[in-house]
């Protein structure tokens, strides 16, 4: 069971890490941290997006899944929407802050 909760957990950390390159390399947001604070934040929301999932479960049933544990969507989802969020208030402090 314990081997079940670290590849889930370590499936969260890489959705997120994933999640924070698009948005800092591919997209080219700029965060207040640079990296390292997206990519904390992208974590936090691919786990919460994790909990939103397990809540939830019978809603998105229907998304695809890797190996019936682990839904990709809703992880993707709130970390994305996490960092478009920060990303949004790094630029008002950028605007404000130099």
């Amino acid at each position: 069971m314990r081997t079940l909760y670290l590849a889930v957990s370590l499936s969260y950390i890489v959705t997120g890490f994933v999640v924070a390159v698009f948005f800092v390399f591919v997209f080219r947001r700029r965060f207040t941290g640079h990296f390292w604070s997206a990519a904390l934040v992208a974590v936090i929301g691919a786990f919460l997006g994790g909990v939103v999932e397990y809540l939830l479960a019978d809603v998105i049933t229907k998304l695809a899944s890797i190996n019936g544990v682990f839904n990709v969507f809703p992880p993707i989802i709130v970390a994305s929407i996490f960092l478009t969020i920060f990303a949004n208030l790094s630029e008002q402090k950028d605007d404000y802050g130099d």
